[in-house]
């Protein structure tokens, strides 16, 4: 029942370890395939003790926000300084979250209290793939080869797989953090570069002495 066919659908993955490194990632399909150059991670402080609702809430206010302020961009000028319009001003048709029920309302009340009512949400659940919608209290059940199922199913694996590779690479950078504090007068210069350079313990173990 969409007003419009979605052109542009963003998803919306948190990717967590009992609550700790929490991150969050957003993927693009246009006309149902990949726009990676659209891709956004986003960081989550451990200090602000989210769950994965509250986290959703608090990602989906951080990217409609970036539109709402983007979408002023002058868009005369961008053209005539041969400029792009900022990536964030396009907004999508469709919002797909990763999760069921309680996922969507909190992405749901995100979009009501920055006053976004023209873009559609909907949540997919794992366990039985069910697609919840805001406000409703039962899903809707695709026939299980359905296309659009299909579709739903591959932007929101893509999600996960984007959410769950920064996760690694910022539980990797922490544990790197920690073995470096433990290196006696190491400074804090020399620990800011390798950090730079090799980024984990894993490529840390790897490098030579000369490196």
């Amino acid at each position: 029942d969409l007003s419009e066919l979605p052109l542009r659908i963003e998803c919306f993955d948190i990717s967590n370890i009992q609550g700790k490194h929490m991150v969050a990632s957003m993927v693009v399909f246009e006309d149902g395939k990949i726009k990676k150059g659209d891709y956004r991670r986003f960081a989550i402080s451990d200090e602000e003790g989210f769950d994965d609702t509250r986290a959703m809430h608090h990602v989906i206010t951080r990217r409609m926000k970036r539109y709402l302020a983007e979408r002023e961009v002058d868009l005369e000028a961008v053209k005539v300084e041969g400029g792009e319009r900022p990536k964030f001003a396009y907004p999508p048709q469709l919002i797909v979250v990763d999760g069921g029920k309680p996922q969507v309302a909190a992405a749901a009340r995100a979009l009501a209290e920055l006053g976004i009512s023209d873009v559609a949400l909907c949540g997919l659940a794992k366990r039985l793939e069910e697609v919840w919608l805001p406000e409703s209290d039962s899903p809707i059940i695709f026939p299980r080869h359905s296309e659009g199922l299909y579709l739903l199913q591959r932007i929101r694996d893509e999600a996960h797989r984007f959410a769950i590779t920064f996760h690694r690479s910022k539980r990797s950078q922490v544990m790197l953090e920690s073995l470096l504090d433990e290196v006696p007068q190491l400074g804090e210069i020399r620990r800011k570069a390798l950090l730079d350079k090799f980024g984990s313990v894993a490529a840390l173990k790897k490098a030579s002495v000369v490196e």
